[in-house]
């Protein structure tokens, strides 16, 4: 009877090398393969390179580097802001997730310039993508895309806020504009393309 291997998320299974490549459940961080879920560990032999793979009977969703993730800003200062993971590449996760998003991590240009509380306020909901883990149990965010960012904000007021530009919202109740990291939200045609076959 071959012996089943229990693995947990973050968990670094062997090396990826010509012989050994990535499955599901697993993602490469430095020339190695490491697990993105609470499973068993397969490999599947059947070809000349063995696939590693996680399986797992809850399918626990965990979010792995380069994932898009939607968090929600917690607190925030001048060097970062807290932020809670509620899905995962659009699937929405049992429990969050603790998160930062770092100064140097909101844009790509300008970094000095950066005001963090002209970028996120408490409450936002941004869209994220999952940098390579530094530490355990804290996930590390980029927005320094001009798909990510703020996608949802209400004023001070309590008003839900529209964007106008990169940098700015409306409150659609009081007209007050405040400034945020806008991310630019890309349309998906898919039905437009569906309805024209």
């Amino acid at each position: 009877m071959e012996k089943k291997i229990i693995c947990v998320p973050g968990q670094r299974l062997c090396r990826l090398d010509s012989t050994h490549t990535l499955g599901k459940g697993t993602y490469k961080r430095q020339d190695y393969i490491y697990s993105s879920l609470a499973g068993i560990v397969n490999v599947d032999n059947t070809n000349k390179i063995s696939v590693v793979e996680v399986q797992s009977k809850d399918q626990t969703i965990v979010p792995a580097p380069g994932d898009i993730v939607t968090a929600m800003v917690t607190t925030l200062n001048q060097d970062m802001c807290k932020c809670l993971i509620t899905s995962v590449c659009g699937h929405e996760l049992n429990e969050t997730y603790r998160s930062n998003l770092r100064r140097q991590d909101v844009r790509m240009k300008e970094i000095d310039k950066i005001d963090m509380l002209q970028c996120f306020r408490p409450g936002d909901i941004i869209l994220a993508r999952i940098l390579p883990m530094t530490e355990a149990h804290t996930f590390k965010l980029t927005t320094a895309e001009n798909e990510l960012g703020v996608v949802i904000a209400c004023s001070e007021f309590g008003y839900p806020m529209t964007p106008i530009s990169w940098t700015e919202m409306k409150c659609t109740k009081t007209s007050v504009i405040e400034y945020r990291k806008v991310a630019k939200i890309v349309q998906d045609n898919t039905e437009e393309n569906i309805l024209k076959e």
